[in-house]
Protein backbone atom coordinates (compact mmCIF):
# COMPACT_ATOMS: atom_id res chain seq x y z
CA UNK A 1 0.00 0.00 0.00
CA UNK A 2 2.96 2.53 0.95
CA UNK A 3 4.31 1.37 -2.35
CA UNK A 4 1.79 2.73 -4.62
CA UNK A 5 1.24 5.91 -2.55
CA UNK A 6 4.30 6.61 -3.14
CA UNK A 7 4.51 6.05 -6.57
CA UNK A 8 1.25 8.22 -6.54
CA UNK A 9 2.80 10.80 -4.96
CA UNK A 10 5.96 10.58 -7.41
CA UNK A 11 3.71 10.78 -10.49
CA UNK A 12 1.36 13.94 -8.98
CA UNK A 13 4.76 15.79 -8.37
CA UNK A 14 5.94 14.50 -12.25
CA UNK A 15 2.88 15.79 -13.40
CA UNK A 16 3.16 19.42 -11.52
CA UNK A 17 6.37 19.73 -13.00
CA UNK A 18 5.51 18.97 -16.57
CA UNK A 19 2.12 21.10 -15.88
CA UNK A 20 4.58 24.52 -14.61
CA UNK A 21 7.46 23.40 -17.66
CA UNK A 22 4.35 23.55 -20.12
CA UNK A 23 3.11 26.87 -18.95
CA UNK A 24 6.82 28.55 -19.25
CA UNK A 25 6.54 27.06 -22.74
CA UNK A 26 3.32 28.81 -23.52
CA UNK A 27 4.50 32.18 -22.08
CA UNK A 28 7.62 31.62 -24.24
CA UNK A 29 5.34 31.22 -27.53
CA UNK A 30 3.51 34.00 -26.40
CA UNK A 31 6.38 36.43 -26.24
CA UNK A 32 7.20 35.54 -29.44
CA UNK A 33 3.90 35.76 -30.86
CA UNK A 34 3.37 39.25 -29.00
CA UNK A 35 6.90 40.09 -30.61
CA UNK A 36 6.01 39.01 -34.09
CA UNK A 37 2.90 41.26 -34.04
CA UNK A 38 4.18 44.40 -32.03
CA UNK A 39 6.94 44.26 -35.39
CA UNK A 40 4.43 44.27 -37.91
CA UNK A 41 3.03 46.81 -36.12
CA UNK A 42 6.00 48.88 -35.27
CA UNK A 43 4.95 48.73 -31.28
CA UNK A 44 6.61 47.63 -28.41
CA UNK A 45 5.75 44.72 -26.44
CA UNK A 46 4.94 46.80 -23.71
CA UNK A 47 2.61 48.86 -26.26
CA UNK A 48 0.56 45.58 -26.76
CA UNK A 49 0.49 45.11 -23.31
CA UNK A 50 -1.40 48.65 -22.80
CA UNK A 51 -3.30 48.22 -25.58
CA UNK A 52 -4.82 44.90 -24.60
CA UNK A 53 -5.46 46.19 -21.15
CA UNK A 54 -7.55 49.36 -22.85
CA UNK A 55 -9.31 46.56 -24.94
CA UNK A 56 -10.67 44.46 -22.25
CA UNK A 57 -11.34 46.90 -20.01
CA UNK A 58 -12.62 50.09 -21.84
CA UNK A 59 -11.10 53.82 -21.59
CA UNK A 60 -9.03 54.30 -18.24
CA UNK A 61 -7.07 56.88 -16.54
CA UNK A 62 -3.21 56.73 -16.95
CA UNK A 63 -2.92 55.42 -12.99
CA UNK A 64 -5.50 52.53 -13.59
CA UNK A 65 -4.04 51.92 -16.78
CA UNK A 66 -0.41 51.89 -15.13
CA UNK A 67 -1.26 49.98 -12.52
CA UNK A 68 -2.96 46.99 -14.75
CA UNK A 69 0.16 46.73 -16.84
CA UNK A 70 2.44 46.79 -14.05
CA UNK A 71 4.05 50.36 -14.88
CA UNK A 72 5.38 53.28 -13.73
CA UNK A 73 3.03 56.22 -13.95
CA UNK A 74 6.35 57.90 -15.31
CA UNK A 75 7.02 55.25 -17.55
CA UNK A 76 3.52 55.21 -19.18
CA UNK A 77 3.95 58.63 -20.25
CA UNK A 78 6.17 57.99 -22.94
CA UNK A 79 3.92 54.69 -23.59
CA UNK A 80 1.28 56.95 -24.25
CA UNK A 81 2.80 59.27 -26.53
CA UNK A 82 3.99 56.91 -28.64
CA UNK A 83 0.56 55.04 -28.79
CA UNK A 84 -1.47 58.36 -29.46
CA UNK A 85 1.33 59.95 -32.22
CA UNK A 86 1.04 56.23 -33.84
CA UNK A 87 -2.82 56.60 -33.93
CA UNK A 88 -3.48 53.98 -31.57
CA UNK A 89 -5.34 55.98 -28.72
CA UNK A 90 -6.99 59.68 -27.83
CA UNK A 91 -6.22 60.91 -24.35
CA UNK A 92 -9.88 62.43 -23.58
CA UNK A 93 -9.92 65.64 -21.50
CA UNK A 94 -12.80 65.99 -18.92
CA UNK A 95 -14.64 69.55 -19.40
CA UNK A 96 -14.82 70.05 -15.72
CA UNK A 97 -11.29 69.45 -14.96
CA UNK A 98 -8.73 69.14 -17.90
CA UNK A 99 -6.18 67.80 -15.26
CA UNK A 100 -8.34 65.08 -15.52
CA UNK A 101 -7.66 62.24 -18.48
CA UNK A 102 -9.06 58.91 -19.84
CA UNK A 103 -7.02 56.79 -22.44
CA UNK A 104 -9.15 55.04 -24.66
CA UNK A 105 -8.35 52.92 -27.79
CA UNK A 106 -9.40 54.00 -31.27
CA UNK A 107 -11.59 51.09 -32.51
CA UNK A 108 -10.38 51.01 -36.06
CA UNK A 109 -7.16 49.69 -34.63
CA UNK A 110 -8.15 46.79 -33.10
CA UNK A 111 -9.11 45.41 -35.84
CA UNK A 112 -5.32 45.46 -37.14
CA UNK A 113 -4.41 43.79 -34.15
CA UNK A 114 -7.48 41.31 -34.49
CA UNK A 115 -6.16 40.10 -37.12
CA UNK A 116 -2.65 39.56 -36.43
CA UNK A 117 -4.09 37.60 -33.34
CA UNK A 118 -6.52 35.70 -35.24
CA UNK A 119 -4.33 31.98 -36.50
CA UNK A 120 -3.84 31.93 -32.54
CA UNK A 121 -7.34 32.87 -31.48
CA UNK A 122 -8.59 30.09 -34.40
CA UNK A 123 -5.98 27.14 -33.16
CA UNK A 124 -6.72 27.90 -29.08
CA UNK A 125 -10.77 27.47 -30.62
CA UNK A 126 -9.55 24.31 -31.98
CA UNK A 127 -7.98 23.21 -29.04
CA UNK A 128 -11.03 23.83 -26.92
CA UNK A 129 -13.16 22.51 -28.96
CA UNK A 130 -11.96 18.80 -27.71
CA UNK A 131 -12.56 19.27 -24.17
CA UNK A 132 -16.44 19.05 -22.19
CA UNK A 133 -18.36 21.86 -20.84
CA UNK A 134 -17.02 20.49 -16.88
CA UNK A 135 -13.71 19.97 -18.36
CA UNK A 136 -13.57 23.89 -20.08
CA UNK A 137 -14.49 24.80 -16.33
CA UNK A 138 -11.85 22.71 -14.52
CA UNK A 139 -9.25 24.63 -16.98
CA UNK A 140 -10.78 28.48 -16.61
CA UNK A 141 -10.45 27.53 -13.01
CA UNK A 142 -6.86 26.38 -13.26
CA UNK A 143 -5.97 29.56 -15.41
CA UNK A 144 -7.44 31.97 -13.13
CA UNK A 145 -5.53 30.42 -9.70
CA UNK A 146 -2.87 30.57 -11.25
CA UNK A 147 -3.32 34.24 -13.02
CA UNK A 148 -3.70 34.86 -9.12
CA UNK A 149 -1.00 32.97 -7.81
CA UNK A 150 0.96 35.25 -10.63
CA UNK A 151 -0.15 38.34 -8.80
CA UNK A 152 0.86 37.10 -5.10
CA UNK A 153 4.06 36.32 -6.62
CA UNK A 154 4.51 39.90 -8.00
CA UNK A 155 3.00 41.76 -4.83
CA UNK A 156 5.59 40.07 -2.79
CA UNK A 157 8.65 41.22 -5.31
CA UNK A 158 6.97 45.08 -4.52
CA UNK A 159 6.87 44.20 -0.73
CA UNK A 160 10.84 43.41 -0.73
CA UNK A 161 11.50 46.98 -2.46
Amino acid sequence: MEQTSSGDARHRRRTGNDIKAGLRDLRIQLALLNHQVGGRLALKDVDLDCLDVLSRSGPLTPSTLARRAGLHPATLTGILDRLERSGWIVRDRAATDRRSVTIRLLPDRGVEVFRLYQPMLGAMDDVLAGYTEDELELIAGFVQRSVEAGRTAVSSFDQDS
